[in-house]
């Protein structure tokens, strides 16, 4: 990639591929205390109020920089690399490729933590690890105190919701959720009945004295693929319908609308719903009915099948992080009477992990 100019005009060029950058763009663009707030980062002009057809008087290109004035009178020197950032993908974290993994996947993604861990290297590279895989593991999280919390808050703000800024993950009496007793937890998503669903899940170990409640993971980006490959029929009817997913106790019912399989702009994978307890089928056809019926039947043997879960035990002190939108997670059952097993869980979205990712890699110049 590189920048070129003729007849005080700014060309962008890449893979013999040339654009004119539009005067307008650039002029947004301008740097220099009069012009942008440096605490910030924030426009100090609005550029809404400039004249649309702005022309560019004189231009050079001077070391790293594109020293430029306008018919306006403003002159401003544009660092190259800056402009040449905002032409590549480089820095847009859905170009961090998914690495596909199935019960083959053996290596966890494992971190240690340590003292000012947020503000380290090692955090960042925890952080592609995560995008990569849709999980990761740290070890050696403090217990005391609901740290969670705290790690949570290390990265961005909680996602606060009906069960409180954090819960505890254990059996009790009464369970408003099946996640509060010792029985098996089949894959699933969580939330899928909120709007937006919570996107990434937070799960830490306080203490685990049990040999069962094992926990698990699929990745729901492998799976989609393979029924995209395998079974088109099931693939498309489960990306195009919408169901509802719906939570109910005494205090609160929240419902919504998608599909279980949702696609992005590009129609690739963007996200997976999957609650079989929690999800209500419209009434269709009885062809398209069944269709659909089979179609989740298929994709709840894949999410089930031993080809692609993995298992692992959460020792005290272990934090897993996992991507809501990607993941599905379960657990085999246990015998509470062996001993306690105690998990503190909470939420958090994908602007806290990408604003770190994005903050750690401007701090060590990645």
């Amino acid at each position: 990639m590189k920048i070129e100019l003729k007849n005080n005009k700014v060309f962008f060029e890449n893979k013999g591929l040339k654009k004119e950058i539009h005067p307008f763009w650039l002029r947004e663009r301008v740097d220099g205390d009069s012009f942008v707030d440096k605490a910030t980062q924030q426009r100090l002009f609005d550029p809404t109020n400039l004249k649309e057809n702005i022309q560019i008087n004189f231009i050079n290109l001077s070391n790293d920089y594109l020293e430029i004035t306008f018919d306006d009178g403003v002159h401003s020197k544009l660092a190259i690399q800056n402009i040449l950032k905002e032409f590549s993908n480089i820095n847009d974290i859905k170009y961090i490729k998914k690495i596909k993994w199935d019960s083959s996947l053996k290596d966890l993604n494992n971190f240690e933590f340590k003292d000012n861990f947020f503000e380290e290297e090692e955090m960042y590279k925890a952080l592609i690890s995560f995008y990569q895989y849709g999980f990761v593991i740290f070890k050696k999280v403090p217990t005391k105190n609901n740290f969670i919390v705290n790690f949570a808050n290390s990265i961005g703000s909680i996602r606060r919701t009906n069960f409180g800024e954090f819960f505890n993950v254990k059996s009790k009496p009464n369970p408003n959720d099946l996640a509060y007793t010792s029985l098996p937890l089949a894959p699933h998503t969580d939330n899928p009945y909120r709007n937006p669903v919570p996107c990434i899940q937070i799960l830490h170990c306080i203490e685990n004295e049990v040999s069962g409640g094992l926990s698990t993971l699929v990745d729901g980006f492998t799976v989609t693929e393979k029924l995209k490959k395998d079974f088109p029929d099931y693939y498309k009817i489960l990306t195009e319908i919408k169901v509802r997913f719906q939570f109910i106790d005494q205090s609160v019912v929240l419902e919504d609308w998608a599909e279980m399989i949702q696609l992005d702009e590009l129609r690739d994978f963007k996200q997976v719903r999957f609650s079989p307890r929690l999800d209500f089928v419209p009434l269709m056809d009885k062809e398209k009915l069944e269709l659909y019926y089979s179609a989740r039947k298929k994709i709840s043997e894949l999410y089930n099948s031993d080809d692609y879960r993995i298992e692992f035990k959460l020792q005290s002190g272990d934090l897993l992080m996992m991507d809501n939108h990607r993941l599905l997670h379960g657990r085999t059952s246990y015998d509470a009477n062996e001993g306690n097993r105690f998990l503190q869980g909470c939420y958090i979205d994908y602007d806290s992990t990408e604003g770190k990712l994005k903050h750690l890699k401007r701090k060590f110049n990645l």
